[in-house]
């Protein structure tokens, strides 16, 4: 699998200017909805897929695993040579999950889920 590299900065993911109120104000539900719709819709345009979604969190994940199910059949009509490719697969495919929470300030909060670590 192709490692995907995610742009600098993305670890203080914030939306553009014209998202907040003007004079200092919390953002209220509809804004926040906004902002956490722009984070999803950067995630998205790199490669990320929504798992689940709530009013203010979205969690997303990144990569699929192996159909190991495929596999074991492949390995079986095979004798078994196949097990080396199954082997490398399972190895070196990712999942990632991040989950996105936009909190009462409007600040996008990223916190990285479970999975094999980036490299």
């Amino acid at each position: 699998m192709k490692s995907h590299r995610e742009p600098e900065g993305w670890g203080a993911l914030q939306p553009p200017p014209g998202y907040y109120s003007s004079d200092g104000r919390p953002p209220d539900a509809m804004q926040r909805a906004l902002i956490l719709d722009w984070a999803v819709n950067q995630r998205i345009a790199s490669g990320w897929r929504v798992e689940s979604r709530s009013e203010t969190q979205v969690v997303m994940v990144r990569g699929r695993p192996p159909n190991h199910v495929l596999h074991a059949v492949l390995t079986a009509l095979t004798c078994f040579l196949w097990g080396a490719v199954w082997l490398v697969l399972g190895v070196t495919s990712k999942v990632e999950r991040v989950a996105l929470t936009v909190d009462a300030m409007g600040d996008i909060v990223t916190v990285h889920g479970p999975g094999r670590a980036t490299v």
